[in-house]
Order: structure tokens, then C-alpha cells, then sequence
């Protein structure tokens, strides 16, 4: 007993490593698409899961279509915020991308573009989907899952964005 006990922790101790961390994303408050589009697509080739622990808005929902959905969990208390994508014009008022907007929509799986068909499309106001609506379309995390968060990557905190032209889902964004 002793002996499947050591090897099971070794076994263990073995497969943790930077490709079976796990990403936990909470505080995400978005920022500019083309950041997003890198980092997610970095998480999709790593292999790395991905946990949605928190609030994940603008930008962050990328993930929902760049890392397949086998990889990816929700929590209890996770919260996703959707709006149209926008940027600054030439006064440096904030506009809504038409085009942002179309290559967000283009992002997310099938279940995700319905969802917000049904909510009256992406718009400059947020919408927000959580709970059983959210279990629907994102798998809920299982305990091993959340667990395993001790060797986690994770996205949040704020920056202030620097670049004015580039399509974004919202003013500041996470790293």
C-alpha cells in the first residue's frame, strides 16, 4: 500500500510541468484583440487547460474559440461579459469596429454566437452570461481540475492600453 502510495505521488510529481499548468483566468477585464488572439493561441498550442474562475470580459472571451473546449472549465463563480468590439477614431472618441466586431463574432464557436444572437447581439453594452446559461455552453469544473490550480498560470490585473488603432474589445487590458 505504501509502496502504490510513493509511486503514485513520484508519478505525480513527474508529469507537473510548464505544459500541464493550468491557466486560471479571473479578473480579466479584456484589452486589445490581436493580444488576446497571441496569448490564447499560445495556451491552444501549449496544451495547457484553461480554468474560468472569475470574470472574463471583452477580449478575455477570446478563449472560448481559440482553446478547443475539451481544455477549457468554468466555476461556479465565473462570469463571461461580452460587447462589441471598438477603438478610438481620428478626435479620439471611442467608436464601435464594425469589422472588430465581425472578426469577435467569427471567434467564438456556434453555442456562444447563438447565445449572444439571442441576447440581441453585441452592442457598446456589456452582456454577461454565467450560471446555468454559462454550464450550457462551458463544461463546469470538476474538483481535480480546480485543484491542480496550485501550478497555474494566471490572467488578470489591469494595464493601461497604449495603441489607439487597434480593434479591442475594451479600454484596458489584462497580462
Amino acid at each position: 500500500m505504501r509502496a502504490c502510495l510513493i509511486a503514485a505521488v513520484v508519478s505525480t510529481a513527474l508529469s507537473v510541468t510548464s505544459a500541464s499548468a493550468t491557466v486560471i483566468i479571473s479578473a480579466d477585464i479584456g484589452g486589445k484583440m490581436q493580444d488576446y488572439t497571441t496569448r490564447f493561441r499560445q495556451v491552444r498550442d501549449s496544451g495547457e487547460p484553461v480554468v474560468i474562475a472569475g470574470k472574463c470580459v471583452s477580449a478575455c472571451t477570446m478563449v472560448l474559440g481559440l482553446v478547443p473546449s475539451d481544455r477549457i472549465c468554468a466555476t461556479p463563480d465565473a462570469v463571461l461579459g461580452f460587447h462589441a468590439a471598438w477603438m478610438f477614431d481620428s478626435s479620439g472618441k471611442r467608436v464601435v469596429s464594425a469589422s472588430g466586431t465581425e472578426d469577435l463574432m467569427q471567434t467564438y464557436p456556434a453555442a456562444v454566437r447563438a447565445w449572444i444572437a439571442q441576447h440581441g447581439g453585441l452592442t457598446p453594452k456589456m452582456m454577461y452570461l454565467r450560471g446555468r446559461d454559462l454550464a450550457a455552453i462551458v463544461a463546469p469544473c470538476n474538483s481535480s481540475r480546480v485543484a491542480s490550480a496550485s501550478h497555474a498560470k494566471r490572467f488578470g490585473g489591469t494595464h493601461q492600453v497604449d495603441d489607439t488603432n487597434t480593434p479591442r474589445a475594451s479600454l484596458t487590458r489584462a497580462e
